[in-house]
Order: structure tokens, then C-alpha cells, then sequence
């Protein structure tokens, strides 16, 4: 099990973002949250298994079609058993 953090950069707000981030994270299985930051960034938490949290940080780092993702932070952070994933 992993959870991480991330921050994504660009042009992220205003484009559905977080509503797709939710999808692409439900499709996986994973548990977190997705939030916008008044800084212009999405914010999110991701948990799950190793592979589907790798394979959705990938997806963070291109978004929706309508997304113009400059950067992507991620760190590592103790898991906590959460369950479904919601949209901030």
C-alpha cells in the first residue's frame, strides 16, 4: 500500500481537472482526494496499490485533454486506510 501527495502546476484550474483526476482515480481503485488551491495548483492525496498509484501520478502529468500541466511535485506520505475518493 502507498499514499502520496501531489501538486500539479499549469493551467489546471478551470478545466475539469479535479472532476477527471476523481474518474481516472475511481477507475483505479484508489482512495484520496482532489482539491483546487488558491495558488492555481490541484492539490491531491492518492492510496492504493503501488502500481495503480504510479500509474495514476503518470496520468497526473498530462490531465485531461483541456489541462496544460506544467509541473508535478509528489512525495511520499504514511498511508491511512482511507476508502473512496472525493472530490474537494
Amino acid at each position: 500500500m502507498r499514499r502520496v501527495t501531489v501538486t500539479v502546476s499549469g493551467r489546471v484550474q478551470g478545466v475539469g481537472f479535479r472532476w477527471s483526476t476523481r474518474g481516472e482515480a475511481t477507475r483505479r481503485g484508489l482512495a484520496g482526494w482532489v482539491r483546487n488551491r488558491d495558488d492555481g495548483t490541484v492539490e491531491a492525496e492518492l492510496e492504493g496499490a503501488d502500481d495503480d498509484v504510479e500509474d495514476m501520478v503518470t496520468w497526473l502529468h498530462h490531465g485531461p485533454g483541456s489541462a496544460e500541466v506544467a509541473g508535478v511535485v509528489v512525495a511520499e506520505i504514511t498511508p491511512t486506510g482511507e476508502t473512496g475518493f472525493r472530490q474537494r
